[in-house]
């Protein structure tokens, strides 16, 4: 995999990937990631660190498994990037690494699943029981109601001031990215004019596994409430698989007007978990996109 391919957000095509953390950005090439964040004193200071060997293993060329992995991996380099971020932020030097990382991640997947997927099923369940719909209408209703608790969910936390904060740097990260790739001159001034939204952002995976998650379900059939619970759970590796494969695939055809058609939905989603940047937002997201170009170029095989 050559410079200029990112993963997670980039899915692993000629891109950059890139997430908001807390005060800062990080930014995400083929052999490096680079956070740039804001020190209590307003300077921006930078963290690199080069990927692990898994991201250039065999396992990036299998479909779907490679999807389960990086996603997996990834969630562990966005929480060591969080720990970096606050550690600069409020001058302690806690780690999050080994156990208390993973650990951390199992927990946030488990609400995440808990409220997205078990939930919905549950109450689903209960209403074909109580007022006799099909199991269709129950599996339709099932993924309404999964859809509508995460954009009610996305737009409710934005109105946290923290939060509001957080989705202004995944919007600097945003425009910082689309800039490159139009070969604009990356300075605050310029990347201020470029889109919020962008074709490989995580908030389009999760809108596509929602989405998917609706027809896969409404093929099952009818079966116990503990069985429906567990089906969501066993369902879930494939679910994120395909969306995986989806996004990817989209993005690498959006010179077809139907995919540019297809992909609005996931467009629109984004401006829930994006905002306006202001000047040294850009600026610190310029910084951590350079950053990483820099470590990128050292990094590189021959």
């Amino acid at each position: 995999m050559g410079e200029g391919h990112g993963s997670l957000d980039g899915l692993a095509l000629p891109s950059y990937g890139g997430q908001a953390v807390i005060e800062g950005v990080m930014m995400r090439g083929a052999f490096s990631c680079a956070v740039a964040m804001r020190a209590p004193t307003s300077e921006i200071v930078i963290h690199t660190e080069p990927l692990g060997a898994i991201y250039r293993s065999r396992i990036k060329k299998i479909p779907f498994l490679r999807g389960l992995v990086m996603l997996w991996d990834g969630l562990g380099l966005g929480m060591r990037a969080l720990t970096i971020s606050a550690n600069t932020q409020t001058g302690e030097h806690e780690q999050l690494t080994g156990f208390k990382l993973y650990a951390t991640i199992t927990l946030s997947l488990s609400f995440a699943i808990g409220l997205f997927f078990l939930f919905p099923a549950a109450v689903a369940h209960l209403a074909e029981s109580r007022f006799g719909w099909s199991l269709w209408w129950g599996n339709v209703a099932e993924g309404i109601m999964r859809l509508s608790l995460l954009v009610v969910y996305l737009y409710a936390v934005g109105f946290l001031p923290n939060i509001r904060r957080v989705f202004a740097y995944h919007g600097a990260e945003h425009q910082t990215i689309n800039a490159f790739e139009a070969g604009a001159e990356l300075t605050p001034e310029a990347v201020a004019t470029f889109p919020l939204e962008h074709t490989r952002c995580g908030t389009s995976f999760l809108l596509t596994l929602v989405l998917i998650s609706i027809v896969l379900f409404s093929m099952l059939g009818p079966m116990p409430w503990y069985e429906r619970l567990l089906t969501r759970l066993a369902m879930m590796p494939v679910l994120a698989g395909i969306a995986y494969e989806y996004t990817r695939w989209t993005a690498a055809h959006l010179d077809s007007v139907w995919v540019r058609s297809m992909i609005r939905p996931n467009l629109a989603l984004q401006r829930l978990t994006t905002r306006r940047p202001s000047a040294d937002m850009l600026e610190v997201a310029i910084a951590a996109f350079h950053a990483m170009r820099e470590d990128e170029r050292q990094a590189a095989p021959v």
